[in-house]
């Protein structure tokens, strides 16, 4: 069973950043997609951005793009969420997912990934 273990999250203020790690028990990252969601308290879990499994490909959320950068390292099997210029908007659970995925792009819809993390808070302050 693939684990997947959030961490980084805290409390920041407005215009902060802040940077999410993700650690994924597998052997290589080349296998499966990885993405970040998140929810917010009483809203439906959104996807934030994801990575491919061939490390290139990326894709990011209208809310976020170009205040957050996904990365990973494949040789510690971590995945990076970069958080800039945040907002009380982005105050959410963060979660990290796995999915061993065949396309082309990296999806960001939560149906499609298996193995989900427990999720780290970060809340921002205004």
């Amino acid at each position: 069973q693939l684990q997947l273990v959030e961490s980084g999250g805290g409390l920041v203020q407005s215009g902060g950043s802040l940077r999410l790690s993700c650690s994924v028990s597998t052997i290589s990252l080349d296998w499966f997609v990885i993405g970040w969601f998140r929810q917010a308290p009483g809203k439906e879990r959104e996807g934030v951005s994801c990575i491919h499994k061939d490390g290139r490909v990326t894709d990011y959320a209208d809310s976020v793009q170009g205040r957050f950068t996904i990365s990973r390292d494949s040789a510690k099997r971590m995945v990076y969420l970069q958080m800039n210029n945040l907002s009380p908007d982005d105050t959410a659970v963060y979660y990290c997912a796995a999915v061993r995925y065949h396309g082309s792009a990296c999806p960001l819809r939560t149906g499609t990934y298996d193995y989900w993390g427990r999720g780290t808070k970060v809340t921002v302050s205004s």
